[in-house]
């Protein structure tokens, strides 16, 4: 059963192997993290924005087809919320950015008033048109229309959604579906409407397997792309982009984000004593002992070689020389000859003055990393300048 459940995981679900964490994350959108569900959110945003701009130019050129094959007065009436129908596209495909507090929720309702636009067409056009059945030609367009909310649900499957996220918003589009048949006084029997009923759900049901696979191809992705294969700390590039927002949202609420430089004290000596492959087994060490250390909101950044951030939110920097010391003493590791590892820190955050972008923050972290240094290695500098030493007390 094990090599059944991995062979699907691995060759079907994804390229990549299914833990049942990671299945559990892929029926609701709980466990997504802060940084995937922004990935995830400007990936259905750019969808719905180009499938608007396509139905855009396409739903008021499909006015050729109603003018061509109902009467005048039925067609001019369909060619007007077609009209209307096209302004709701043109507003979703309307360039815009994405959100910095809630990007995800921003992209959802854009999807959701996406899916409810060809239903709500359905809807209003299904009495005037419930009598244009005098030709097979108007009987078969009528007929295309009523598909209208099967096809939304089918359109569902390009979008990276978890299984409950694509139950809920296919919801109102069966709901509309549902109150278009009872106010043309339609009864919603079994007997009539089994066939449809069942194509809905097959749609459906594709749906939710296309989202959850595209759900757990991305996360691999961007985990891959994210973190750094060798330490498992955040890559410089996307550890940017999530010290970028964390600072914005920081200094929106003005609360205090505190920004840690390490460099490891002596790098170089154990690469030339030891060799790379233990200087790496160090740098691993490091970082998993910073990253166990740390709490859950923080994040840590490998900037590059042997340098690191540890960026701190909510904390001022008198706040962060507790848990630098508490880092040195059981979560540094130790070097190939059996002594600590130490490093040099330099500290600052966003109460001093001056600091108007995250980009000046590392760089005040980064110059007192270096006079930490110049002083004598093993400790942190801070806004006020002064080293404090790192070592335990004997």
């Amino acid at each position: 059963m094990a090599k059944l459940w991995q062979s699907i995981s691995q060759h079907i679900v994804a390229p990549a192997q299914l833990s049942p964490g990671q299945l559990l994350g892929l029926l609701t959108p709980v466990e997504r993290s802060p940084h995937l569900q922004r990935h995830a959110a400007s990936v259905i945003l750019a969808r719905v924005q180009l499938i608007a701009a396509l139905f855009a130019i396409l739903v008021p050129l499909f006015s050729v087809v109603d003018l061509l094959v109902f009467d005048s007065d039925v067609a001019w009436r369909l060619v007007a919320l077609r009209l209307l129908s096209t302004g709701l596209f043109v507003a979703l495909a309307w360039p815009r950015e994405l959100s910095t507090t809630r990007p995800y929720t921003q992209a959802l309702l854009a999807l959701l008033a996406l899916l409810l636009i060809p239903p709500l067409f359905h809807m209003l056009s299904a009495n005037m048109l419930a009598t244009a059945n005098a030709t097979d030609m108007q009987r078969l367009v009528v007929q295309l229309y009523g598909y209208l909310p099967t096809i939304v649900l089918g359109g569902l499957a390009i979008f990276p959604l978890t299984a409950l996220e694509t139950i809920a918003l296919a919801l109102p589009v069966i709901v509309t579906g549902a109150i278009t048949l009872l106010l043309n006084g339609q009864t919603l029997s079994l007997e009539q409407y089994g066939g449809t009923i069942w194509f809905m759900t097959m749609m459906l049901g594709v749906s939710i397997f296309s989202g959850m696979s595209q759900c757990h191809y991305m996360a691999t992705l961007v985990l891959k792309a994210m973190h750094d294969q060798l330490t498992g700390a955040y890559t410089r590039q996307s550890g940017e982009e999530a010290l970028s927002l964390l600072f914005r949202l920081n200094t929106m609420s003005d609360r205090p984000l505190s920004v840690a430089f390490l460099d490891l004290d002596h790098f170089k000596a154990i690469n030339d004593k030891y060799g790379h492959d233990a200087g790496d087994q160090c740098l691993r060490h490091l970082a998993e002992g910073v990253r166990q250390g740390l709490r859950r909101s923080d994040l840590l950044i490998r900037w590059g070689g042997e340098e690191f951030i540890a960026v701190l939110p909510d904390t001022p920097s008198s706040n962060a020389l507790p848990l630098l010391q508490r880092l040195r003493e059981q979560y540094l590791g130790l070097r190939p000859d059996g002594t600590p590892l130490t490093t040099s820190i330099g500290l600052a955050d966003t109460l001093e003055e001056g600091i108007t972008d995250w980009e000046t923050l590392v760089q005040r972290a980064d110059q007192r990393m270096y006079a930490a240094k110049n002083q004598g290695r093993d400790g942190v500098v801070g806004p006020d300048g002064q080293k404090i030493s790192l070592t335990p007390a004997a």
